[in-house]
């Protein structure tokens, strides 16, 4: 369906697990040339049988271990997909972290290492894109993915809330400055999604009616429904797409607390 992404270079960070390993198999079937980033040396195995499943598939891929919190980690991953592959079409900033802890009991070390990994990391992965792309003249996508905390408040993330948000103004900012040069930059954001992460809390019958009650499409997502997005987004069938936020969400963030006519 996406045609036109067979050989593109896409990074994709944390791609270890979750949504940023469904994004890496997406684009793999797609037939691009995928740069996997992953931080711990957990993912290792994992990321060896990823890389062989997206070359069974047409696509080809490296993967490279980097903190995205870290700056020259993040320069040094740029700098590898155009040393593998030659170029560098697609930028994914995916990594991401969260811990609830109440807001009073939070210390400012808690707080920036959720701010360095989820907004600080998408901002320099989003500015050396930009580098490459103004520099080559190209037409590069940068993606983003956010949350539906970019929008609807979070008791006990309070820095997780804060990262998306900004993430969410970060991006909208980018995208009005660099639309001119034909750079694309938006924001995926997922609701609630079964990942390997979540699946156990899902699992739970009290868990998952209360999370169903904040769906109004009464389903929980999966991470195929995302990785659909982002390669739509990095198409060029989505080429007049600037600045924007999809919400992959079943409608959680339209107030499902109304439905019915109540409120």
């Amino acid at each position: 369906m996406y045609q036109d992404l067979e050989s593109k270079v896409v990074i994709i960070t944390g791609s270890g697990s979750g949504i940023g390993k469904a994004y890496a198999e997406a684009f793999g079937k797609a037939k691009a040339k995928v740069v996997l980033n992953y931080r711990s040396s957990k993912h290792e195995q994992e990321l060896k049988e990823m890389i062989k499943e997206i070359e069974n598939n047409g696509g080809k891929a490296i993967a490279v271990q980097g903190d995205v919190a870290v700056e020259e980690d993040v320069i040094n991953l740029v700098n590898q997909a155009v040393e593998q592959f030659g170029t560098l079409d697609i930028m994914i900033n995916n990594a991401g972290f969260e811990k609830p802890i109440p807001s009073h009991e939070m210390s400012v070390d808690e707080f920036k290492k959720v701010i360095d990994i989820n907004l600080t990391g998408a901002f320099i992965g989003s500015r050396e894109a930009v580098k490459y792309f103004l520099k080559e003249d190209k037409k590069g996508v940068i993606l983003n993915t956010s949350s539906v905390h970019d929008t609807i408040p979070w008791p006990y993330y309070v820095n997780y809330a804060a990262s998306k948000g900004g993430l969410k103004k970060m991006m909208e900012t980018m995208s009005m400055e660099y639309a001119q040069y034909g750079i694309r930059i938006n924001n995926i954001s997922p609701g609630a999604i079964v990942t390997e992460h979540t699946k156990e809390k899902f699992s739970d019958p009290e868990t998952r009616e209360e999370t169903l009650a904040m769906i109004p499409a009464k389903e929980i997502g999966n991470t195929d429904q995302v990785a659909n997005v982002a390669l739509f987004l990095a198409s060029d069938v989505s080429s007049y797409v600037h600045g924007t936020t999809i919400y992959v969400d079943g409608g959680m963030t339209n107030y499902p607390a109304f439905m019915g006519g109540k409120g």
